[in-house]
């Protein structure tokens, strides 16, 4: 790291504190954070060029020894778990900021990819998600080759007997490709004045299967039941893909991780 990015980073610390492990307010409109991963940067850029989703503007990126630092505009405001948690928001904000997050679902929904059938990051390299394992992993050709990975492997004709139904019937079908922020969930969305101000955390957005967003926003579910309910009411639902990745979710959480065997 440069001094003059080390010297940025602890005056920030020192003036505003930080906003979380790898997220320093730096200036009263700017923070960076670091380390971060390609695959933020790049999903970053891709929605700023071909969405009206509101994202934190890139100013700048910081590089020094392979490491990432974005230096990004700061969003004043409140995360949406605290806000909708601790009652700062009236039901009619509420519905307000689900229905905006389903037109930016939508938006996302309809860009062009880039491959079709491929799933990768913004620019089809290596993508990250927790849901799969901490290391990068893919791209993958086709989302019968991501499919198998999700599921280690296992053949599809044993799939049922291995997982459940679900997923033998899910990982058959043929969807399209599209652009996931693949951790849509409240504390990615920063509200203010009843509007959501911005969505935040990209490093997980790739290209993936149409269902992975919605089955994704589910995924290490908080206790929010409105948010959920509402949220499946306005967006397109998947939920024998839900189901199937639930089952998945267990024995075969992060399938880009050496884990004990399946017993077959």
């Amino acid at each position: 790291m440069t001094i003059f990015l080390t010297i940025r980073l602890w005056i920030g610390t020192k003036l505003f504190s930080k906003l979380g492990p790898i997220v320093v307010r730096v200036s009263r409109g700017r923070i960076i954070k670091g380390l971060c991963d390609a695959t933020e940067l790049e999903a970053l850029e891709l929605v700023a060029k071909h969405t009206s989703i509101p994202t934190p503007k890139v100013y700048k990126i910081h590089r020094h020894a392979g490491r990432l630092y974005i230096e990004m505009e700061y969003i004043p405001g409140m995360d949406l778990q605290t806000a909708w948690q601790c009652g700062h928001l009236l039901p009619e904000e509420k519905k307000h900021i689900v229905e905006e997050i389903a037109l930016y679902f939508k938006q996302l929904r309809s860009m062009e990819p880039l491959q079709e059938q491929a799933v990768g990051s913004a620019l089809l390299k290596q993508c990250l998600d927790h849901r799969v394992g901490s290391p990068l992993f893919g791209p993958f050709k086709n989302h019968g080759e991501f499919h198998s990975f999700l599921r280690r492997h296992i053949p599809l004709d044993k799939c049922a007997e291995v997982f459940s139904e679900e997923v033998a019937r899910c990982h058959s079908r043929k969807y399209r490709s599209c652009f996931t922020h693949a951790d849509l969930c409240p504390r990615n969305i920063i509200v203010n004045g009843g509007m959501v101000a911005a969505i935040i955390d990209w490093e997980f957005a790739g290209w993936y299967p149409e269902y992975w967003e919605y089955t994704k926003a589910h995924f290490g579910r908080i206790n929010m039941p409105d948010w959920y309910e509402q949220f499946e009411n306005a967006v397109t639902r998947y939920d024998d893909e839900l189901a199937a990745e639930r089952t998945l979710w267990r024995p075969c959480d992060q399938p880009g991780t050496v884990v004990r065997a399946l017993g077959i």
